[in-house]
């Protein structure tokens, strides 16, 4: 749960960035990369580097959420590629996805605090 908590914080932080760099000439969009779905995923592909660019698939084995940099794209002329409409639909997403880890966690507390018999 923590770890969740943690990946959605970075998250948000990501995407504000990305909101307060729309209009940055040549700024290319972030986006935070959740580990557990790579590892899902990992384990589905056979894969081998064949470039020293491509992503090191146990490099980020701890379980972690990072960040990566988008550079395929470009939206507009200045050479960023931020879609501010992806970016606000991503932060609504990830505020919803918060507030449920953290009703999640406050139902888990809840649970505790009354089987030690200090419930409401």
């Amino acid at each position: 749960m923590e770890n969740a908590l943690n990946a959605s914080v970075l998250r948000q932080k990501t995407t504000a960035s990305n909101i307060a760099n729309a209009d940055t000439p040549g700024y290319k969009a972030q986006k935070t990369v959740f580990q557990h779905a790579l590892d899902e995923e990992e384990t589905k592909l056979s894969a081998r580097r064949t470039s020293d660019y491509h992503v090191h698939f146990s490099e980020h084995s701890n379980g972690q959420a990072y960040v990566s940099e988008s550079r395929g794209t470009t939206y507009n002329h200045n050479g960023n590629n931020v879609d501010i409409d992806k970016e606000m639909s991503s932060m609504a997403e990830n505020q919803i996805y918060y507030h449920s880890l953290i009703e999640r966690m406050n139902s888990q507390f809840n649970s505790i605090r009354t089987a030690i018999g200090k419930g409401r």
